[in-house]
């Protein structure tokens, strides 16, 4: 599963989700900052953090939990 934590510089909401994440234990992810990429800017801009699973599209919007983060992740 190829996971990508989508998220932006000096996010306070987004370092809360990596904590979730790390309390979740997730499996390894990508961190791609939307911070200056118009396409990104215009499809995460006010949804940040997402969590975005590469395969199959699904994803996981904030607010989350761990228990959350593992019901997804099945």
């Amino acid at each position: 599963m190829g996971l990508i934590l989508y998220q932006r510089d000096d996010c306070h909401l987004c370092d809360l989700a990596l904590e979730v994440l790390a309390q979740a234990r997730a499996p390894a992810f990508d961190s791609v900052f939307i911070d200056d990429d118009d396409a990104l800017e215009m499809r995460y801009g006010t949804r940040v953090p997402v969590l975005r699973d590469s395969a199959s599209g699904a994803e996981l919007e904030w607010p989350f939990d761990a228990d959350g983060v593992r019901r997804w992740l099945r």
